[in-house]
């Protein structure tokens, strides 16, 4: 049976935060941020019709990666947990906004997730 895309983007998320919760460890501080999103590119991105709400929370998960991974190996422990809540509330934010504004696409019908121009909290 295929994923719902609100399984998907759930899913997504939980990688994300996972890799938030375990940095630093074994993904390289400029990498950090293409990880985060990459489940999200791979598997919600193409598949849902463009919302800039989407994108916008897209946008600030790449942004608190980057702020996570910038935090100095030297820096106390509250900066770097300030860092890492930052990235889990971008996540938090970004899987909202999918499983809140998005809509399936003709790509997510043909993957078989639902029909296009069903909502994504739908599909599931």
């Amino acid at each position: 049976m295929t994923a719902s895309m609100a399984e998907l983007m759930r899913g997504a998320a939980a990688e994300a935060r996972r890799l938030a919760a375990t940095f630093p460890g074994v993904v390289a501080k400029d990498d950090l941020p293409w990880r985060v999103i990459a489940g999200f590119d791979a598997d919600i991105r193409g598949h849902v019709e463009r919302d800039r709400r989407i994108e916008d929370e897209r946008d600030r998960v790449l942004i608190a990666a980057v702020t996570l991974a910038e935090v100095p190996a030297e820096a106390d422990t509250e900066e770097r947990e300030r860092a890492r809540r930052g990235l889990v509330r971008a996540v938090d934010y970004l899987e909202e906004a999918v499983l809140r504004f998005g809509v399936l696409n003709r790509a997510a019908a043909k993957r078989g997730c639902g029909a296009a121009g069903d909502p994504v909290s739908g599909d599931a």
